[in-house]
């Protein structure tokens, strides 16, 4: 059965219909969609198991850079940074509607300082090679004032334009979704898995309920993926009593403010905070998004929250570098997502900086034959995939195919990048064309959901989700394909009741669930509501 699409009753009967897959993946975030696309576009029988909603946890919550991570470089990391670099350009190839070359700003206001910088960004250029994004130059004090106003002049020197790629996150994960569907692979959302399957001592499948429709499925595979990112451990000890994995979360919060508080087009790059970490500064869907910090936590949470020292620091290093003073009253929203930091089993040093672990990923095969992928970063994700169904090979026995995907195009990337002229459907790509067609058979659709905003939401919008990108919760449409969460809480909360009472119909939902949805996604959206949440 061929199906372009997101559609979760199909999957279900096909799920239904299959007695045996080559590769079970638990984990719907970047590195378990990214698993699942290469796996299927080998030709493997796959299915995918996420808890939730796609990217729901950490591949939602990031920067939205594609990049090679300046900082590796001082970290001596030469190979994870050259390893990004060359996945960047592949990205920008291959998902052209949602990637795209970025300017970046780092001011110096040292020469000596300056000197170092401009040395590790032309070894930046020159590892990027044939996939350079451009060439960094540097800019004298005036140049950088012009391109940044609200930057504060004093002991500025002058600094230094490179480029890197920028994203929408949760976006492009609907979109690998929707080109491992195209390639045969099944996806399903809101599918918790309770246990692991074995047949002599060695992995043979899992354990699955459907949160949905409340039914358990026991579900036979050759090869299981745990990619579950900060939940690795929970799998693993499914497997093992005794585990040996160490998974210590640390939290990056950002910040998102009105753009009156930065108005330039280019990103700026605080290289060295006082914690030695690096803070962005960058525009994203006409806001502007701070960021990010690294702070350990002891306690792994879905959705985690800002703790009020790391908007204090976030807020207190903006106002050094900017003449404008954003209060915590200018925040619109605030949101934290936590990273898998590895450790082997009992070498846990309290004395480590989680900036200073590496973000490299890390594949562990168990005796019972579960393999565990942990670590790395979105940018890495089509390599970690490749790696990982590599080994899947040979742990399942599975008939050996080579990796198609660095020059597989992901879907949306067949737009018309003639037609330039409305910025707001590039995301969508090709899907462009199929949602205005739903506002020409009901022009009604084409209302904003916001008349008097510069949101251009519209109710076809919704519809689409709902039908093709499986979106199931008010959450899921507000928080990762609007974005809107991300951008503005307050709006996102005033919009909630549109938002249910459209998904309900398309759902054949009754005014319970309407009501459930609103109070739920209200004491969710709360939390990145920053003032209500700490005033």
């Amino acid at each position: 059965m061929m199906i372009n699409f997101l559609n979760r009753g199909k999957f279900l009967s096909i799920l239904k219909s299959i007695n045996i897959w080559d590769v079970i993946v638990i984990g719907g975030g970047a590195t378990g969609i990214g698993i699942a696309l290469d796996s299927s576009s080998r030709g493997y029988k796959t299915l995918l198991l996420e808890q939730s909603d796609f990217s729901k946890g950490t591949s939602s919550r990031s920067t939205k850079l594609i990049h090679g991570g300046i900082r590796y470089l001082s970290q001596g990391n030469i190979k994870l940074v050259y390893e990004a670099l060359k996945e960047r350009g592949f990205l920008l190839k291959n998902a052209p509607h949602l990637v795209k070359k970025k300017e970046f700003i780092i001011p110096i206001f040292n020469w000596k300082t300056g000197a170092l910088y401009w040395t590790g960004l032309k070894l930046y250029e020159w590892l990027s090679g044939s996939l350079s994004f451009g060439k960094s130059k540097f800019l004298s004090r005036n140049d950088i004032i012009k391109k940044v106003p609200e930057i504060k002049p004093n002991n500025l020197k002058g600094g230094i334009i490179y480029y890197d790629g920028q994203f929408d996150d949760s976006r492009l994960a609907i979109n690998l979704a929707q080109t491992c569907v195209k390639k045969g692979g099944i996806l399903l959302n809101y599918f918790k898995v309770k246990n692991l399957k074995k047949e002599k001592n060695k992995i043979s499948g899992v354990l699955a309920f459907d949160v949905e429709n409340n039914i358990e499925y026991s579900i036979r595979s050759k090869v299981v993926i745990n990619a579950t990112g900060i939940f690795s451990e929970s799998i693993y000890k499914m497997d093992e009593n005794k585990c040996s994995l160490s998974i210590k979360p640390s939290q990056g919060t950002h910040i998102v403010l009105n753009r009156s508080f930065f108005s330039s087009e280019s990103s700026i790059v605080i290289p060295k905070t006082s914690d030695g970490r690096i803070l962005f500064c960058v525009p994203w869907y006409d806001h502007v998004l701070v960021g990010t910090t690294d702070t350990f936590l002891n306690k792994i949470i879905l959705d985690p929250v800002p703790l009020e020292n790391e908007i204090n620091f976030i807020l207190k290093t903006f106002k050094k570098y900017f003449i404008f003073n954003p209060k915590k009253s200018d925040i619109l929203s605030a949101f934290s997502g936590l990273r898998p930091l590895f450790y082997p089993y009992g070498s846990n040093n309290t004395n480590t900086k989680a900036k200073d672990i590496s973000r490299s990923h890390k594949i562990i095969i168990s005796k019972s034959g579960l393999i565990n992928i942990i670590g790395g970063k979105w940018t890495t994700y089509r390599k970690m995939a490749e790696d990982v169904i590599n080994k899947a090979i040979i742990v399942g026995n599975l008939y050996k195919k080579p990796s198609i995907t660095k020059n597989l195009k992901i879907h949306g990337s067949n737009y018309n990048e003639k037609e330039k002229n409305n910025i707001y459907w590039k995301k969508y790509g090709e899907d462009e064309y199929n949602i205005k067609k739903l506002i020409c058979e009901n022009p009604i659709l084409g209302n904003k959901l916001f008349p008097n905003s510069n949101f251009c939401f519209t109710e076809a919008e919704v519809i689409w989700m709902v039908r093709y990108e499986m979106a199931r919760t008010v959450e899921d449409v507000l928080a990762r394909r609007f974005r809107l969460l991300f951008l503005n809480a307050k709006k996102a909360i005033e919009i909630a009741p549109k938002i249910a009472s459209i998904m309900a119909k398309e759902l054949s939902k009754n005014k319970d669930w309407e009501k459930s949805q609103i109070n739920y996604f209200k004491k969710l959206a709360i939390k990145y509501y920053y003032p209500s949440s700490y005033n």
